[in-house]
Order: C-alpha cells, then structure tokens, then sequence
C-alpha cells in the first residue's frame, strides 16, 4: 500500500495538481485584496456608500445576538468569483494564443502504381 500511495503523489498529474491548487489560493487572495481595496469602494460609494460586507437582514434573535442573514457578504463572493473567472478566462486566452499551432502532418506520398493508374485513367479520359 505504501509502494502504491508513493507512485500516486510522484505521478506528474499530483504535483501539477498541487501547484495549481497552491497558487489558485495565493491568486484568489490578490483578487479578495483588489475586490475589498480597490473595486467595493467606489462601488459603494456609486450606490450611495453602502458598504457591501455589511449588508444583513435580522431574521430573529434578541438584540444581544440577533440571527442574521448576511447577504452583503454573499454579494461580495459572488463579486470576488466573477473577477476571479474573468482574470482566469483572460490568463488561459493568453496562454492559448502563445502556444503554436502543431503543424499540419505531411501528405503521404502516393506509391508509384497508384500515380501511374491514376495517369492511365486520365489519359482515357481525356480519350
């Protein structure tokens, strides 16, 4: 079993895997830090300085601790992901556009009794 698991994490596929998981956090933290820092502000202050974050609706509990509904945070996720998506959309069309196209494969060539066959034929057509 052990024999097993070592073959697994030394297969390429893990640590690409492990890499990518790895940056994906340290990618998804600059975009939390430029959705707080830069983009919600002026958001906010567009849709009259609400502040986001702190949108919640009191469903019940007492005024010590109410039970709330904080769809504010909710919002700023659902903002986070799609600045998220979009940067990754735009890293993976530029990756692609990098990446040569593979050349076309090369015609085989045509066996010599096929290319006379083919000659003959035309000749008798031409008639």
């Amino acid at each position: 079993m052990f024999g097993e698991f070592r073959d697994f994490i030394q297969r390429g596929n893990v640590i690409d895997m492990a890499v990518g998981v790895i940056m994906g956090a340290a990618f998804g933290r600059i975009v939390s830090s430029l959705v707080d820092g830069l983009l919600m502000p002026p958001i906010g202050l567009v849709t009259g300085g609400v502040n986001f974050s702190s949108l919640k609706a009191v469903i019940g509990g007492t005024e010590k601790t109410p039970v709330t509904l904080n769809y504010g945070v909710f919002i700023q996720n659902v903002i986070d992901f799609l600045i998220v998506a979009f940067c990754v959309f735009l890293l993976v069309k530029a990756v692609n556009q990098l990446k040569k196209p593979a050349p076309p494969p090369p015609a085989p060539a045509e066996p010599a009794d096929i290319k006379l066959l083919t000659e003959i034929r035309d000749l008798l057509r031409r008639g």
